[in-house]
C-alpha cells in the first residue's frame, strides 16, 4: 500500500483533533490467547458453504490470525494518512482527510458500509488525490475524506436510538462544512451507498453530486414475473438471494443486535467466521473469497472489528433502519453509477434511469462483487473519476 504524501496542512478547524492509532500490546496479547483457545464446532454435513463457513476454511484464516497476521504492519500503514476526530451531534467521528496537490481537486467523501470499514478505501486513496503518479490525468485529483460510520472502528459508538442514515448524511454535510469545504462530491457502497443515497435525496448545500456502485432503485412494487426483461428476472432473483439464503446476518443485525454482539465479543474466531461468511458470499471468487480479496485485508478488517469491540455497535446500523426497503428514494442531483457483475443483487440499467432522474454516468466493470473497493480498486478508481468527471464544469472545484 502507498500512501500519497500531501502538502502539510492544518484542520480547517479547532474541532477538529488529530487521531493515531495505537493499540496496547496487551490486546494484541489477548487476542492471540484468545485465538490459541478457541472452542470449534462439528464440521458442517454439507460439502459446500450452504451451512455457513466451512470448518476447515475458518481454522485457516484463523491460523494466519493467530501465527502469520501483523496487526503493527496495519497500524503502521493506517498511520500514514493524516487522521481525525471531530465531535458532531454528540459524537466523536473518526476520519481520514488527504489533500491533494493540486490546488483544483474536487473534495470527495467515501462512506463505507459492513462489515466494511475505512480498510477498504486505503487502497483508493493515493490514486484519487494524486493521479499523476498513478498513471491518471492531475484534472481528476481528489481531496479525500473518509469517516468511519457511528459505531464503527474508530468513531464513537452512540448510546442512544436515531442514529439512521439520515441522521449520518446530516453528520456528513456538516463535516464537510466543518473542514471548509463548499463544493463536494460522495461516494458510497454497500451502507455507504445508502448513506450516499440519502445525501443525494437531501440536497445540501455544496453537493455537487454523487456516485454508488450500490445501487438502490428497486421499484416500489415490482411488476409481474411475466412481464419483465431478463435483466430484470435476473435482479430479482438476486433479491431473493439476498433477503433469504444470504440474509441471515442482515437479519439478525436487524433484530437482535445487542445478541449479536454478545456472540461476538468474547470469541474473535467468531467475529472472523461472521464476517468472512460475508465476503465469501458477495465477492466475485472462484470458490473462495481469498480469490477475490486478499487474505490480510480481510483479517485486517476483521481486526478492526475486533480492537474496536464494535460488533453490537456496528451492526445496529440495520436495526436502525429495519424500515428501510432496497427501493430506495428517487435522487435527482447528479448520479453517478457502476454495476459490478457479482453484486447481489444486480440491477438493470432501466430501474436506475427511473430512481436517478439525472444519471449522468452508468458504468459497467467486467468483474468485481459487492465490495469493489477492496475487490478492484483500480476499476472503482477509474469509475469514479470518468462518473464524477462531468461535475467539474463551470470552471473546476476550488479546494477548501
Amino acid at each position: 500500500m502507498t500512501a500519497p504524501t500531501p502538502p502539510p496542512t492544518l484542520p480547517a478547524s479547532t474541532l477538529v483533533r488529530p487521531f493515531t492509532v495505537s493499540i496496547p500490546d496487551a490486546e494484541i496479547d489477548d487476542l492471540k490467547q484468545r485465538l490459541a483457545r478457541t472452542r470449534w464446532p462439528d464440521p458442517e454435513t454439507v460439502d459446500d458453504w450452504s451451512q455457513g463457513v466451512r470448518l476447515e476454511n475458518a481454522r485457516s484464516l484463523v491460523d494466519r490470525w493467530e501465527h502469520g497476521y501483523d496487526w503493527r504492519r496495519f497500524e503502521s500503514e493506517l498511520n500514514r494518512f493524516p487522521q481525525f476526530l471531530t465531535e458532531i451531534d454528540g459524537l466523536d467521528i473518526h476520519f481520514i482527510h488527504v489533500r491533494s496537490r493540486n490546488p483544483d481537486a474536487m473534495p470527495l467523501i467515501l462512506t463505507h458500509g459492513w462489515p466494511g470499514s475505512i480498510v477498504e478505501f486505503l487502497k483508493l486513496i493515493g490514486p484519487l488525490t494524486d493521479p499523476v503518479a498513478f498513471g491518471g490525468d492531475a484534472a481528476d485529483a481528489f481531496d479525500v475524506v473518509v469517516p468511519s460510520l457511528p459505531g464503527f472502528g474508530f468513531s464513537q459508538k452512540p448510546t442512544r436510538t436515531g442514529w439512521d442514515v439520515a441522521r449520518i448524511a446530516s453528520a456528513w454535510t456538516e463535516l464537510m462544512k466543518r473542514l471548509g469545504y463548499t463544493r463536494w462530491a460522495a461516494q458510497g457502497g454497500d451502507w455507504g451507498a445508502v448513506v450516499t443515497t440519502a445525501l443525494g435525496a437531501m440536497r445540501p448545500e455544496g453537493l455537487l453530486g454523487i456516485h454508488l456502485n450500490t445501487q438502490y432503485a428497486f421499484p416500489a412494487q415490482i411488476p409481474d414475473t411475466d412481464t419483465l426483461s431478463p435483466e430484470q428476472r435476473y435482479a430479482v432473483e438476486t433479491l431473493a438471494r439476498y433477503t433469504g439464503e444470504l440474509g441471515g446476518s442482515n437479519h439478525l443485525q436487524g433484530t437482535k443486535p445487542e445478541t449479536v454482539g454478545f456472540a461476538l465479543a468474547d470469541s474473535p474466531a467468531g467475529q472472523a467466521a461472521w464476517i468472512y461468511e460475508k465476503f465469501q458470499s458477495k465477492t466475485d471468487n472462484h470458490g473462495l473469497a481469498e480469490d477475490a480479496v486478499g487474505t490480510d485485508d480481510m483479517l485486517d478488517a476483521i481486526s478492526l472489528y475486533w480492537f474496536t469491540n464494535s460488533a453490537a455497535s456496528s451492526g445496529r446500523i440495520y436495526w436502525e433502519n429495519r424500515s428501510a426497503t432496497l427501493a430506495g428514494p428517487k435522487v435527482s442531483l447528479p448520479v453517478a453509477v457502476t454495476v459490478f457483475p457479482k453484486d447481489i443483487p444486480r440491477l438493470p440499467r432501466i430501474w436506475i434511469e427511473d430512481t436517478y432522474s439525472n444519471l449522468i454516468h452508468c458504468g459497467e466493470a467486467d468483474k468485481g462483487g459487492h465490495f469493489a473497493a477492496l475487490e478492484q480498486p483500480e476499476i472503482l478508481v477509474d469509475e469514479i473519476r470518468t462518473g464524477l468527471r462531468a461535475l467539474r464544469g463551470g470552471g473546476g472545484v476550488p479546494s477548501a
